[in-house]
């Protein structure tokens, strides 16, 4: 889900939708593949338009630079934007891409992680189109995901990367991590970033 999409969405109201469980708003997502569903915070169905080539190239982009980030240090796992997870609202988002940390994501069980599972990624990146403001990036986004997400909204190269753009270190330390005693290395993907719309 891009910026631009939110201004482009269909929402489905109705109270049967209202009404679907977790459960079955993931079957009606598996049986329409082809569909990108997202759910708000009243449960109602957002349909959400195909990415433009552009902003599909630039997402993949970013995504790709969180990948290799997350390959070299280890510290957690990334995600690209069709992977959904379930805010503590009841919302349903797919961000353009995300990152959870190691031990975040090994405690849920195996059924949730099949699923969309309840956790808030703690980096979050959605792509912003070249005719957004960062302004109305940040409204979007504070009605969007909650505080605990750290946001960058992606444009053109930046010439200084904004502070706070790598993913937080997990609280819990792997035995993998025991090692490092510096903070997170610098995610790649801050080179890219041009706004910062977290509060």
């Amino acid at each position: 889900m891009t910026f631009a999409d939110l201004d482009n969405v269909v929402t489905i109201h109705g109270p049967q939708l209202t009404r679907l469980t977790d459960e079955e708003f993931f079957d009606l997502c598996q049986h329409n593949p082809t569909l990108r569903l997202e759910r708000n915070a009243d449960h109602e169905i957002i349909f959400m338009p195909p990415a433009g080539s552009e902003s599909s190239h630039k997402s993949g982009e970013v995504y790709g630079q969180l990948w290799f980030w997350n390959r070299q240090h280890q510290l957690g796992y990334a995600f690209e934007s069709s992977a959904g997870f379930t805010m503590p609202d009841g919302s349903v988002r797919s961000p353009d891409a995300s990152w959870v940390p190691r031990a975040t994501y090994d405690a849920l069980p195996e059924a949730q992680r099949l699923r969309f599972p309840p956790v808030c990624p703690t980096f979050v990146v959605e792509v912003r189109s070249p005719s957004d403001g960062l302004a109305p990036c940040a409204t979007k986004w504070k009605s969007t995901w909650p505080t605990a997400c750290k946001s960058a909204s992606y444009s053109t190269p930046a010439p200084k990367p904004p502070p706070s753009t790598a993913p937080a270190r997990s609280p819990k330390k792997s035995a993998a991590s025991n090692s490092r005693s510096a903070p997170s290395p610098p995610c790649p993907a801050s080179r890219w970033i041009c706004g910062h719309c977290a509060a």
